[in-house]
């Protein structure tokens, strides 16, 4: 991206690469994931964006090629998986040896590559920020997407009751069918009655909120006392155009929920926001997440769409219409 603002802005470029300092490897891309914060940082709206010329990309698989001089856990052959503050929109690149992790002898590069930024962003959230605790009810957003398919398998390790929402009712067979989903809702003006005739009577303990707006307003009001909104994204601020459209932002911002602070004791809520890419300098924090994530032994990431890497801007654009189920990812290698 030579400057942010329009996903029109992306080209492909050919530049030399350095070899791998001495505390890093280098990873022949095989697989790049696809996440929503490449889509807000391309067109300018993301805070973490760096300024002037970037690469987007926060991961990718592959295979190391050559390894720094004091690099001793890994060797040129291993297959890997890893997560990048930007960058993973290539075919090489040099990452910091505690960066990459092995790739699991039976996933295929693909679902490596969905792997890491959907799987930290559900533990994250529902482990340290929800407090997950067996049995709990939890209502899981944009639930046919990476982050939403991986927050309903964590929550089945606990026993968790789930509800997912989705913003097509051509989604909801596979995540009642093949993800075992407690019930499935579809986003509209009827949501709210929706979702109370989904709990059932059941307290509403923990929101995965990646959605803003009035569908925020509502699952606040839904939610029990002592019940937690984790808030990581804001799907509904997102344009299917390569520039975000700037009246329609204004509008929602302005008409946003407003939760008032005063108010939390008495209501007995918690609301609480995070973006893993800030976690991304405390690597041992993030390797202790990344452990416990792992000992779930969850199946690798349903890997739905996949592009080859010279169509990158036609694999952006199916992501950005939310008519996807699972995971996108562009394909590097042969």
């Amino acid at each position: 991206m030579p400057k942010a603002g329009s996903i029109k802005n992306l080209k492909l470029v050919t530049e030399a690469l350095e070899y791998p300092k001495a505390d890093e490897v280098c990873v022949k891309v095989q697989a790049i994931g696809l996440n929503f914060a490449d889509i807000f940082a391309m067109q300018g709206l993301y805070s973490a964006t760096p300024k002037g010329p970037f690469i987007p990309g926060l991961e990718f698989s592959g295979e190391i090629i050559s390894v720094g001089a004091s690099v001793e856990e890994w060797k040129v052959g291993d297959k890997v998986m890893g997560a990048t503050k930007f960058g993973g929109y290539v075919s090489h690149i040099n990452m910091h040896h505690r960066y990459v992790i092995p790739l699991p002898s039976t996933w295929s590069f693909e679902e490596g590559a969905g792997f890491l930024v959907q799987g930290l962003t559900a533990w994250y959230a529902l482990t340290a920020l929800g407090n997950l605790q067996k049995g709990m009810t939890v209502l899981v957003h944009s639930a046919a997407g990476g982050v939403g398919i991986m927050a309903n398998r964590i929550c089945k390790k606990f026993d968790a009751y789930t509800i997912g929402t989705v913003g097509s009712p051509r989604k909801v067979d596979f995540l009642l069918k093949e993800e075992a989903y407690n019930d499935v809702i579809v986003r509209d003006d009827h949501f709210y009655k929706k979702l109370l005739n989904a709990l059932d009577g059941r307290q509403l303990n923990l929101v995965m909120e990646c959605i803003g707006g009035k569908i925020l307003q509502q699952g606040w009001e839904a939610m029990a006392p002592m019940g937690r909104m984790v808030a990581y994204g804001s799907a509904s601020f997102t344009s299917h155009g390569p520039t975000p459209n700037y009246a329609k932002l204004i509008w929602k911002y302005l008409s946003r929920p407003k939760i008032d602070p005063l108010r939390l004791p008495t209501q007995n809520k918690s609301l609480m926001g995070f973006n893993l890419i800030y976690l991304y300098e405390q690597t041992d924090l993030m390797h202790e997440m990344l452990h416990a994530l792992l000992a779930l032994q969850l199946k690798p990431q349903h890997i739905g769409h996949v592009y080859p890497f010279n169509e990158m801007h036609n694999a952006i654009h199916l992501f950005q219409k939310g008519e996807t189920v699972g995971k996108v990812v562009v394909k590097v290698g042969n």
